[in-house]
């Protein structure tokens, strides 16, 4: 295993990966929500800076247009592509987030799909199947893996999902502060369900919700309720051997103390 972290996509590519280097990392997960980034300019500034750097970008985490709001509630309404009236504008947007990344020679495509309906006979699960099948089917064809993001929906749900789909380039990227702050699964117990599955970690810590409306609180790496020594040991165990890639969703001077907190936390647990 490797520890690299998430960076998001500008024009200031080739500063990032040289901090991404200076913290003692190789890797990154380049992540993006502006679909008019998606140029042959900016693909260019990427393989630039990655042959510059010996950077490697492991997945491309693409982002959709419209409302999004991180709830219980609207995020109901508004995430991913379970919503019926963002699905077809989103799934545009997916499919040339796909095409971009293959601009990058980049293998893993990660979304998250929204809030997967409990029942398999809801039309919200059936119709996102449908969009889903299409995007998975560009990957295909774009020589890339699509990853569901963990978080929105149980790990039954979700495990579900990718048996009804049936292509096999699907798995996941597994979050387990997601699974947490969503409240949907302890993440060591969740490998047992999705183990199969994982093709790519983020490194993140959070805590359960407090009430029935928002999300739990995200925390700097080793301090949220993730049990890093069992969730690394049970990565091991199933014979997980991609990066894990650190995720803090803050800015300035605390991200990058958080940032190279967890890299130093995690290197301990892999290494042990």
């Amino acid at each position: 295993m490797n520890v690299g972290v998430l960076i998001e996509l500008n024009k200031n590519i080739d500063d990032k990966f040289e901090e991404l280097r200076g913290m003692g990392m190789n890797s990154c997960q380049l992540v993006c929500w502006d679909e008019n980034k998606f140029t042959d300019e900016m693909a260019e500034l990427v393989n630039q800076a990655v042959k510059k750097h010996e950077v490697h970008i492991t997945a491309f985490w693409c982002g959709w247009s419209g409302p999004v709001t991180w709830d219980f509630y609207d995020g109901q309404l508004t995430l991913g592509l379970i919503p019926a009236a963002y699905r077809f504008c989103r799934l545009q947007t997916l499919m040339n987030g796909s095409d971009f990344a293959k601009k990058m020679n980049i293998r893993d495509f990660v979304t998250h799909v929204g809030y997967i309906p409990e029942n398999p006979f809801d039309e919200n699960y059936t119709g996102t199947l449908v969009a889903l099948k299409k995007l998975i089917g560009k990957c295909k064809e774009n020589g890339q893996n699509f990853l569901f993001e963990t978080g929105q929906e149980t790990p039954v749900t979700l495990r579900r999902a990718i048996e009804d789909i049936g292509y096999d380039n699907v798995g996941i990227n597994l979050d387990p502060a997601n699974l947490l702050m969503y409240g949907k699964a302890n993440p060591v117990d969740a490998l047992d369900i999705l183990g199969k599955y994982v093709l790519g970690i983020h490194g993140k810590d959070g805590m359960y919700p407090t009430d029935g409306r928002n999300l739990g609180e995200e925390k700097p790496l080793g301090e949220g309720r993730v049990d890093y020594p069992k969730f690394i040991a049970k990565l091991k165990e199933i014979g997980y051997q991609g990066d894990i890639t650190i995720e803090r969703e803050i800015s300035g001077e605390e991200q990058k103390k958080d940032i190279i907190k967890a890299k130093k936390i995690l290197d301990e647990l892999i290494q042990a």
